[in-house]
């Protein structure tokens, strides 16, 4: 990549426990990250998660070593799932305290696929398009304090994300959030125990 050193290398999706055990484990690969770090080769270490167990695991890894920054998902449809909430709470309070970065992403995930859609896919997950909605899904995330918003794999949203993001941020409109997840048929990307892998639909 012809540079002298990464600023963050993260391990990526680590929310099962037996994964966990072996990538934090004697031999696993944060020794590596920590050798490299080490060495000059990266300045920071984080950990990403998706699905519901993210938060969750992020605090036991917390707990374990002392990582730059986490990334896990947060809008609106995760956020009414009391479980999360409370997983993500404890995470979010912990981050806090220590300085740790916390990299939010799908922030204007509408839903899954389906096989009926008809639009061209360009990220695994339906986005939010309509531009008042992406706004207000974008400013629930900007409005809590101490949130990262990472953009979405959708390049020919990038341009509305960062107007969004740019225009000064909105408290949370609760009644109007509501009213969009019903208008547009939002569905969370994760359910417990159901759909927290990420799962590719076919087209």
């Amino acid at each position: 990549m012809e540079v002298e050193h990464i600023d963050l290398i993260q391990m990526h999706n680590l929310t099962k426990q037996s994964e966990w055990d072996i990538a934090m484990g004697p031999g696993g690969a944060l020794e590596a990250l920590v050798e490299a770090r080490d060495e000059g080769l990266v300045r920071f270490i984080g950990v990403t998660g998706h699905g519901t167990y993210a938060p969750m695991m992020h605090t036991q890894s917390l707990q374990a070593f002392e990582f730059d920054s986490i990334l896990t998902p947060y809008n609106y449809t995760m956020m009414q799932n009391p479980q999360y909430v409370e997983d993500f709470d404890v995470l979010y309070e912990l981050c806090q305290s220590r300085g740790v970065a916390m990299q939010t992403i799908k922030a204007i995930a509408l839903r899954r696929w389906r096989e009926d859609d008809p639009e061209k896919h360009f990220s695994w997950y339906k986005p939010i398009r309509e531009p008042d909605a992406l706004k207000r899904a974008v400013d629930f995330v900007l409005s809590r304090p101490g949130l990262f918003l990472n953009t979405t794999s959708d390049a020919t949203l990038l341009d509305s994300v960062f107007t969004a993001a740019n225009a000064p941020i909105e408290a949370p409109d609760q009644i109007a959030l509501s009213a969009d997840a019903e208008m547009l048929g939002m569905e969370p990307l994760f359910v417990r125990d159901v759909s927290d892998d990420v799962q590719v639909s076919a087209g």
